[in-house]
């Protein structure tokens, strides 16, 4: 199944926003598809769900979510999930996926996606976690990787033998975040390209694309402006290493007119079809 999920190369796609939501529906705009957020449609009635099933009509849609928890202590939350499903049964989203990380700790929801130690014992955790997940599910999770802003004194490998031994032990999907990459790359002091070359690509389900806030110490990952160069770059050597993958732009704050929102997803057609040798150059840029 998750071969079929890799494979299906939906195009390029815009997440949907509640600015955007009268354009779609009075419009509707040739968009390849549409990224939800789940939690902005669970446990919710009225507009967002009526808007919801109008473009799951007309669109292929996925879905992502932020509060699954996936890597707490926590015991997972069973009614979450049977509510993820359902609402995937509703919308037909042809996948559901999530982040690598933990955002809560006894029962609390913190609200943020927090960095967990690449070490052997959370790794253990994860992908029994993981595979429990996609018991309840019955199909592949697909996961992002992290943008982060400090690393663990402790660990025992890097995030790409992560992902490896991830995928590996529990066969989930990867939502490989090309901005995170970048990010996490400058504040850390990796090389990115060589980051992308060791990806497991036979598990990357589709990319992320979105602008970042520069400060003189770090990156953030705000996603409230254009994607800058060097992402555009790091994107071009993905494409080519993936040999293509479904195509997401994330815009969630200070969201520009969905004319202006949908241009900027557009330019990844021209940045596939870049050299893999020039993409690499130009990622190796200071903070």
């Amino acid at each position: 199944m998750l071969h079929d999920l890799v494979r299906s190369d939906l195009g390029i796609g815009l997440g949907l926003r509640s600015v955007h939501y009268g354009h779609i529906l009075a419009r509707r705009p040739e968009v390849d598809w549409f990224e939800i957020l789940s939690e902005n449609y669970m446990h919710t009635g009225g507009r967002p769900l009526h808007v919801l099933d109008q473009v799951a009509a007309h669109y292929p849609v996925v879905m992502h979510g932020v509060s699954m928890n996936i890597g707490s202590v926590d015991p997972l939350d069973r009614a979450y999930l049977r509510d993820l499903k359902a609402l995937q049964q509703r919308c037909g989203a042809r996948w559901i996926s999530d982040h690598i990380c933990w955002t809560g700790v006894q029962g609390t929801n913190l609200h943020d996606l927090l960095p967990l130690p690449y070490t052997k014992a959370a790794l253990r955790h994860l992908i029994a976690r993981v595979r429990q997940v996609q018991d309840l599910l019955e199909q592949p999770l697909v996961l992002e990787n992290p943008s982060t802003y400090l690393e663990f004194t402790q660990v025992d490998m890097d995030e790409p033998t992560f992902l490896q031994e991830l995928t590996a032990a529990t066969g989930c999907g990867l939502l490989l975040d090309v901005n995170n990459v970048f990010v996490c790359a400058s504040n850390h002091g990796f090389d990115a390209a060589d980051y992308l070359r060791r990806v497991p690509w036979e598990h990357v389900v589709y990319f992320h694309l979105a602008g970042h806030t520069v400060y003189p110490t770090h990156r953030l990952d705000t996603h409230d402006q254009p994607v800058c160069r060097e992402v555009w770059a790091l994107y071009a050597l993905a494409w080519q290493l993936s040999g293509g993958r479904s195509t997401l732009l994330e815009w969630d704050g200070n969201v520009p007119s969905f004319a202006r929102t949908h241009q900027e997803a557009r330019k990844a057609l021209r940045h596939r079809a870049r050299r893999p040798t020039r993409a690499a150059a130009d990622v190796t840029v200071a903070p």
